[in-house]
């Protein structure tokens, strides 16, 4: 990690889950980290938590990565403050818990839309152009996907509406992204990495009677993967990583 020392990464979905650990993780590596939520009272209590070292390091902006021009404001801020972001870790996610096929879901199944695949492209593209206007070539773009953006399988005690639709986009957005990168001559690597299920709150009361806590992944696992990732030698690139506990059933 020592070429990332105090040069800037962003994490979306930052006030819990992965996104969190991701935040404390790469801060605690020596990075300059930005963490962009919904919840701005969450990201100050994760900027108290911190040691006095590490939280003037930590910086935070409250943004709805399914707004486009809240995505547009956070990364002029970063930017204007910060100098603009190396590393991007799309990490804001949701979930409905709806069916495809409910009458009046018209709003949950776009917000899924808007916010897993509007918001990771939307902040991809702002944190490339932004590392553009400064020639920096060797960015990394990191997608935090999931195992159901390559497989779904039968889960009939749990609703998965447009959730995997959402993450296979997920996939082929990855290749998109690096044969764009190509094109462009830059160096900036993509990574997508996808996880079995985590203990986060995105897992519905429901699902939870089904998903023994001892067969669930931590976000720190998550975040570990991150780290991993981003610190290949200029030469590699982790393309697709897939991280499931030991014992998962699907």
């Amino acid at each position: 990690m020592e070429r990332w020392s105090n040069r800037v990464a962003v994490v979306t979905g930052a006030s819990s889950g992965i996104g969190a650990a991701c935040c404390k993780d790469l801060v605690a590596k020596g990075m300059v980290v930005v963490g962009l939520a919904r919840r701005e009272q969450r990201l100050e209590e994760l900027k108290a938590a911190l040691p006095a070292d590490q939280a003037k390091r930590f910086h935070f902006h409250k943004c709805d990565v399914s707004v486009e021009q809240e995505v547009l404001d956070a990364f002029a801020w970063v930017d204007k403050t910060l100098g603009g972001a190396d590393v991007l870790i799309n990490n804001a996610g949701i979930a409905r818990h709806v069916n495809v096929l409910d009458a009046g879901n018209s709003a949950d199944l776009r917000a899924v839309i808007d916010t897993n695949l509007m918001g990771v492209s939307w902040c991809t593209r702002e944190a490339f152009q932004s590392q553009q206007r400064r020639k920096v070539t060797d960015g990394h773009i990191v997608i935090i996907n999931s195992i159901l953006g390559h497989h779904v399988p039968a889960m009939p005690k749990a609703t998965l509406n447009l959730y995997p639709a959402s993450k296979y986009a997920l996939t082929a957005l990855t290749e998109v992204l690096r044969q764009e990168f190509n094109d462009k001559g830059t160096k900036t690597k993509i990574t997508s990495i996808s996880p079995g299920v985590v203990d986060t709150e995105i897992i519905s009361d429901q699902a939870r009677k089904f998903l023994p806590l001892s067969s669930l992944l931590r976000a720190e696992d998550v975040a570990d993967a991150v780290s991993y990732c981003i610190q290949t030698p200029p030469n590699v690139q982790i393309h697709e990583l897939t991280i499931k506990p030991v014992g998962e059933s699907f």
